[in-house]
C-alpha cells in the first residue's frame, strides 16, 4: 500500500479500518450514474432550453451545466480543469455560454433539472427513509473531502446544500465525482500524460472503441500525432493498441487515481461505507434501467 494510503488511514473514523482504494472506485462506479445523468435527462435538457441553450445535442447544455459552479470563466480555464476536451471545442460551447444565461442561472436550473429528473426516475422513494440516509452518508463523506488544488471539487462544494434529502445526494455524489476526477488529472500528469494522449492511451487498451471519444472534439491529426508521441515512448504499436509498457502505464494512473479518492471515504469507515453501497444499489439500477445513459462510456467504468 502507498504511503498516501497509509496516511489518509489516520483520519478514518474510530479505528474503523483503512478504506482500500479498490472500494473508492466500487463507490464512484456507484454514484457516477447519480450524477450523470444530469447530462442526458430529458428534463436536463428541457431547463436548458428555456435557459436558451441548444438542445440538439448534449454539449451545449453539458458544459454550462458542469462549469457554472467555477462562475463566468473563460474556455481556457475550463479546458484547464476538464482536461481531456479539445480547447477549440471547450472554447465552441463555453464561450458563447454565459452570454446565453449567468453561471447563477444555470446552477439554478441545474437544481431543477435533477429535481425534475430524480421524481421521474425514483418517485415515492425519494421521501422514503433510505434515501435519506444514503445522503446523509454521502455527504459526510463529500464535506471530508480536501479540496486543496482540485478546482472541480472545490467549486461544487463551495455551493450551498440543498434541503432535500435526493438533492444532497447529487450533490455529494458530483462533489466526490469531481474530487476523483481533479485527482485523476493530476494521476495523468505525473504519468506524462497530456489531454489528448490520456484519450489515445485510454483507447489504446480498450478503454472505449476511439470512436466514443469523438466528442471530445480533437481532430484527427491531433489523435494521430499523440499517437505518434505514446509510439515513440513505447507505449503503443503501429495499431494504436497498448504495449505491455502502455498497460502498465495506464493501470498505474488508475491505481494513483483510486488512491487519490480515499480520503473521503475514511470519514464513514467501512461499516459506512458498506451500508452505503447497500443503500445505492436500488437507485443505480434505477439509472441505468432508465436506458438514459449510453451502454458505452469514455470513463472506463466496467473496463478498468
Amino acid at each position: 500500500m502507498s504511503q498516501y494510503v497509509d496516511e489518509v488511514g489516520s483520519e478514518g473514523a474510530g479505528g474503523a479500518g483503512v478504506i482500500e482504494p479498490a472500494r473508492a472506485r466500487q463507490l464512484w462506479h456507484l454514484l457516477e450514474p447519480l450524477h450523470a445523468v444530469l447530462y442526458y435527462a430529458p428534463e436536463a435538457f428541457e431547463e436548458a432550453a428555456a435557459l436558451g441553450f441548444d438542445t440538439r445535442e448534449r454539449w451545449p447544455s453539458y458544459f454550462p451545466f458542469r462549469a457554472a459552479p467555477l462562475g463566468p470563466v473563460g474556455s481556457r480555464a475550463v479546458a484547464s480543469a476538464f482536461y481531456s476536451f479539445a480547447p477549440a471545442t471547450v472554447a465552441e460551447h463555453i464561450e458563447p455560454a454565459w452570454r446565453v444565461a449567468s453561471p447563477a442561472d444555470v446552477l439554478a436550473a441545474r437544481w431543477r433539472a435533477v429535481d425534475r429528473t430524480y421524481r421521474a426516475l425514483f418517485g415515492d422513494r425519494l421521501d422514503g427513509p433510505d434515501l435519506a440516509e444514503a445522503a446523509a452518508l454521502a455527504r459526510r463523506a463529500a464535506e471530508a473531502a480536501n479540496t486543496a488544488g482540485r478546482p472541480l471539487a472545490a467549486a461544487n462544494a463551495a455551493l450551498a446544500w440543498p434541503e432535500e434529502p435526493h438533492l444532497q445526494l447529487w450533490h455529494a455524489a458530483t462533489i466526490l465525482r469531481e474530487h476523483r476526477g481533479d485527482g485523476h488529472v493530476a494521476a495523468l500528469l505525473v504519468a506524462g500524460l497530456d489531454p489528448v494522449e490520456a484519450l489515445v492511451s485510454f483507447a489504446a487498451i480498450g478503454a472505449a472503441p476511439v470512436e466514443r471519444f469523438a466528442g471530445r472534439g480533437w481532430s484527427e491529426q491531433e489523435w494521430s500525432s499523440a499517437r505518434d508521441r505514446l509510439a515513440a515512448r513505447g507505449l503503443v504499436d503501429e495499431k494504436g493498441t497498448a504495449t505491455d509498457a502502455g498497460r502498465e502505464l495506464r493501470d498505474r494512473v488508475e491505481r494513483h487515481t483510486d488512491q487519490l479518492a480515499t480520503a473521503p471515504w475514511q470519514s464513514l469507515g467501512e461499516a459506512g461505507v458498506e451500508r452505503l453501497s447497500g443503500l445505492l444499489g436500488d437507485y443505480w439500477v434505477g439509472v441505468l434501467a432508465s436506458g438514459l445513459l449510453p451502454s458505452e462510456n469514455t470513463l472506463g467504468i466496467g473496463k478498468v
